[in-house]
C-alpha cells in the first residue's frame, strides 16, 4: 500500500504505461485472453506455477521449522527466545504479523508438519518448555 502511494513509484508507472513495450505487451495479453485456446493454455500454466509455488512454500516452511526446533535445543537460544516472548513489544509485533495474509499462508504450509506424529510431539514439547519458562 505504501509503495502504491509513493509519488516516485507513481511517476515510474506513468512512464512505463506510455512505453511501446508496455502497450505491445498489453495488446498481446488481450489477444491471448480473447483466444479460447491460448486463454486455456495460459490458465493451465498459471495453475501449474501456483501449485509448484505452494509445494516450494511447504518445503521451505518445514525446513525452517526444523531448524528452529533444533536451535531451541540450545539453552542460550531458548533463553533468548523466552526473553523475546516476555517483551510486550515483541508480543504485539507477533500478533500483528499473525494477522498478515502472507503469514497465514506460511502457517498453512506448516500444517502438514503437524500431521507427522513425531514432529507434532517435538513442537508440543518445545511449547511446554517455553510456557514453563514464561
Amino acid at each position: 500500500k505504501k509503495m502504491m502511494d509513493n509519488p516516485e513509484f507513481q511517476s515510474q508507472m506513468k512512464k512505463m504505461e506510455k512505453s511501446g513495450e508496455y502497450k505491445d505487451a498489453l495488446k498481446k495479453t488481450k489477444e491471448n485472453l480473447d483466444d479460447p485456446d491460448k486463454s486455456a493454455q495460459m490458465q493451465a500454466k498459471m495453475e501449474a506455477m501456483l501449485k509448484r509455488g505452494q509445494e516450494q512454500l511447504k518445503k521451505g516452511a518445514g525446513s525452517e521449522m526444523e531448524q528452529a526446533m533444533e536451535a531451541m535445543g540450545s539453552p542460550e537460544i531458548m533463553a533468548q527466545a523466552v526473553n523475546m516472548m516476555k517483551d510486550p513489544d515483541f508480543a504485539a509485533q507477533m500478533q500483528k504479523m499473525a494477522k498478515d495474509p502472507s503469514f497465514q499462508n506460511y502457517i498453512g504450509a506448516m500444517k502438514d508438519m503437524l500431521e507427522d506424529p513425531e514432529k507434532k510431539e517435538k513442537i508440543q514439547n518445545m511449547a511446554k518448555v517455553m510456557q514453563g519458562k514464561l
